[in-house]
């Protein structure tokens, strides 16, 4: 995307804000687990950025879709908002959810102002190696499972997900003149974010590998060549392989204590096990949920619930020790009620269906950028289920943050590109 293509004036001013959104979103890329709390730079840039819209009032064209998904954001927030007021939790409580609200003004800030997509996937990429390295600097002095500087689930989620995303980016790359040299970047930058996933331990991100596989052959694959395809499921059969099959990635290991977890937990031999505990949890907050399944109990009275229930022999008097149910949906239903869980829903699945509109469009850079963003979606749904991402600053920053960033390059490029059947015939320098 050339910035000839920008939504308003190629003026010099327009050009370094683009320059200033580029910058920012490479750093969010780069420094999301290489730095403690790297993930918050690159946003923080972007909102000050933002604060200055009304002073340059950029004419943005907002449609209905960009109004869609800044009310799925606003909602979020304002329920979870409500919550909190309702179970008179502390006004620290609503830190997190009003993040959602903040990612809003960016959004606008990033549809006026793309960055380049250069500047976005080299991040990316390095983001991804610079987790990898990480991960193997601290297996390298001992630790048994990698966490840079987060949860080792939280660290092992997000490592994915830079991953995937470079993956997403391949469409972008095949465009580009140096396309051998972008595709060997992204690869790169891919089995960084999923070695360093692996390293993690972490295995709930795994379990949606098959849905994210799905989401590039919805967007790159029904028009490959049956030779590419052949080639592309040889490499990831081959590196499954490898994963499982060399100890030091420890795929092995981690597959074999899930399965025994679950024969114990059943067989109702030993309860306290990573699987176990997650199964009493989970027990715990459906029995929650059922009790109040309007507006939840809040977390304080999330906690008091679970020590009742401990007492009284539901669950294991060990389920204490956990703040969260970890599983988000579970979790927000127990504290929030069906009003929470139904605001989550809609974070979660309507840019989903906002993005998968464009995984069939004719450019590549829009697939692309479709792509990042249904992974995104996809990704979450899947981390959801095995953790409580949203109870974490960092889950918090990357969903709401690359979901705007996602979506207001998509819609700037989109409006902006020429109408002309060979829109995707050329190799854009973007």
């Amino acid at each position: 995307m050339p910035h000839a293509a920008l939504p308003l004036s190629a003026s010099i001013a327009d050009t370094s804000r683009c320059w200033l959104t580029g910058a920012a979103v490479f750093l969010f890329a780069a420094l999301t687990l290489v730095l403690p709390s790297g993930y918050s730079l690159g946003p923080a840039v972007l909102l000050l950025a933002s604060c200055t819209l009304a002073v340059w009032r950029p004419g943005l064209r907002l449609q209905r879709d960009d109004r869609w998904l800044m009310l799925a954001l606003c909602t979020y927030t304002a329920v979870v908002m409500a919550g909190a007021l309702w179970h008179d939790q502390s006004l620290s409580s609503v830190d997190r959810p009003l993040r959602f609200w903040l990612a809003v003004p960016v959004l606008l800030w990033v549809m006026a102002y793309p960055p380049r997509l250069a500047a976005v996937w080299t991040g990316l990429v390095a983001g991804a190696v610079g987790a990898a390295g990480l991960a193997l600097w601290q297996l390298d002095q001992g630790a048994v499972r990698v966490n840079g500087y987060l949860h080792p689930i939280q660290f092992g989620n997000l490592s994915l997900l830079l991953g995937i995303f470079c993956l997403a980016g391949l469409g972008w790359a095949w465009q580009r003149s140096h396309r051998w040299a972008w595709l060997a970047l992204l690869g790169l930058g891919a089995a960084g974010g999923i070695l360093a996933s692996l390293l993690s331990g972490s295995r709930g991100g795994w379990v949606g590998l098959p849905l994210v596989f799905w989401v590039l052959y919805r967007a790159y694959g029904r028009r490959a060549s049956v030779k590419a395809l052949a080639l592309a499921l040889v490499v990831i059969v081959a590196a499954a392989a490898a994963a499982y099959s060399l100890p030091q990635t420890g795929v092995k290991q981690r597959i074999a204590e899930a399965v025994s977890d679950i024969s114990l937990y059943v067989s109702g031999e030993r309860v306290t096990t990573s699987v176990g505990w997650r199964f009493e949890m989970w027990q715990g907050a459906a029995h929650l949920a059922l009790e109040k399944p309007l507006t939840g109990w809040g977390e304080a009275g999330y906690q008091a619930g679970m020590k009742r229930l401990a007492d009284t022999g539901v669950v294991h008097p060990g389920t204490q020790q956990f703040d969260h149910a970890h599983n988000q949906f579970l979790d927000t239903l127990a504290k929030q009620g069906v009003l929470g869980l139904a605001a989550l829903l809609v974070l979660l699945l309507l840019p989903l269906r906002l993005f998968a509109g464009y995984l069939r469009d004719p450019d590549l850079t829009v697939r692309a950028l479709a792509t990042a963003g249904a992974l995104l979606c996809v990704a979450h749904v899947d981390f959801s289920l095995t953790q409580a991402g949203f109870n974490h600053n960092s889950g918090v920053m990357v969903y709401a943050f690359w979901l705007v960033i996602w979506w207001g390059t998509l819609q700037s490029y989109c409006r902006c590109r020429p109408v002309t059947p060979a829109a995707s015939g050329g190799r854009a320098e973007r």
